[in-house]
């Protein structure tokens, strides 16, 4: 296929987009038309392949098959960097002191609402649909899947942080993050950020100045996991299957996150859920003790003993130099 057609169709229908089938051309086990499925990719010969919700995972064929890509929903992603905060205080005589007082990321909580109001109002109406997206000014997937941006203050962990809040399409590869990051920071640094650290924020008797930007090299720009989720057990894979034990379900566990999700897949037999467990952990390369700290994880915190599979991974009891059993 020529590259430059799948290059055009990876970027016009990125992975997560949901696919509604008309018909399928496959004589032996076709997916029943009316059918909804996710996109997973699509390969070099330009095949989409789709988790269907019925659980099958057949590929499509432009020109044999009939489908509907429909746009992936959108999502919010959140990059947090450090704020800091100079304040301008009133002397004796009623005249703002020459030198500001530097406000600790604690101590600028208190007007954390101030500066989001303040941030707020700093868009202008042409941007009211994309925000700083508006200047991107890239035909790539950063611009076709990150829909809008829109910078905040927050405050987290007691700490006041600059949040620039992405409504985003689809799934970003890494380098797409990269590139979103890279973007935003020089926004912070040279083009929004630099026009509104120069506007005071008028509070009671003081002016603030709020800096979204530093030089210094403790300075970053973060995913809301990167920046606050607890580190993970080493080697767990990012989803495992299990079963409950209460009612036999197949469920899915998903890295991370707390709790679980009952799997498309999932029958009324416990047997046959938990064959379907084994089936899919193996085609997964998961294995038994990744699976047990995946459940613990998932039931009582990815920073505990438990979530770490070298709990599980006990060797061969030994004597004198060999292995019995």
């Amino acid at each position: 296929m020529d590259q430059k057609w799948l290059a055009f169709l990876r970027e016009q229908y990125p992975v997560g987009s949901r696919i509604r089938l008309r018909e399928m051309k496959d004589p032996y086990r076709p997916v029943e038309p009316g059918t909804m499925g996710t996109l997973t990719g699509i390969d070099d010969i330009g095949t989409f392949h789709c988790n269907w919700d019925s659980g099958s995972s057949l590929g499509l064929v432009i020109g044999e098959d009939s489908f509907t890509v429909l746009p992936p929903e959108t999502h919010l992603l959140k990059l947090y960097m450090p704020m800091w905060v100079e304040c301008y205080e009133r002397n004796r005589w009623g005249d703002y002191e020459n030198e500001p007082t530097v406000l600790s990321g604690d101590e600028a909580v208190q007007y954390a609402d101030n500066i989001a109001a303040a941030l707020l109002r700093e868009f202008h109406q042409e941007e009211a649909e994309r925000g700083l997206m508006t200047y991107y000014g890239k035909d790539d997937g950063v611009d076709s899947k990150v829909k809008s941006c829109r910078i905040t203050a927050e405050v987290r962990n007691r700490t006041l942080w600059g949040v620039a809040e992405c409504q985003v399409a689809g799934k970003l590869t890494d380098a797409e993050l990269a590139s979103l990051k890279k973007y935003v920071s020089g926004q912070c640094s040279d083009g929004f950020g630099e026009g509104f650290e120069q506007r005071e924020i008028k509070v009671g008797d003081c002016e603030l100045f709020a800096h979204l930007w530093s030089g210094d090299d403790g300075w970053s720009i973060q995913t809301e996991q990167e920046r606050f989720a607890p580190k993970l057990a080493e080697g767990l894979p990012e989803l495992c299957f299990s079963t409950l034990k209460s009612t036999g379900e197949l469920i899915c566990i998903k890295r991370g996150e707390n709790g679980c999700y009952k799997s498309d897949w999932n029958t009324d037999s416990r047997e046959k859920n938990q064959e379907l467990a084994d089936y899919n952990n193996e085609r997964l390369g998961v294995t038994t003790a990744q699976r047990q700290a995946m459940e613990c994880g998932s039931m009582h915190g990815w920073n505990v003993p438990g979530a770490d599979p070298s709990t599980y991974e006990q060797e061969s009891p030994q004597m004198g130099g060999m292995t019995l059993g």
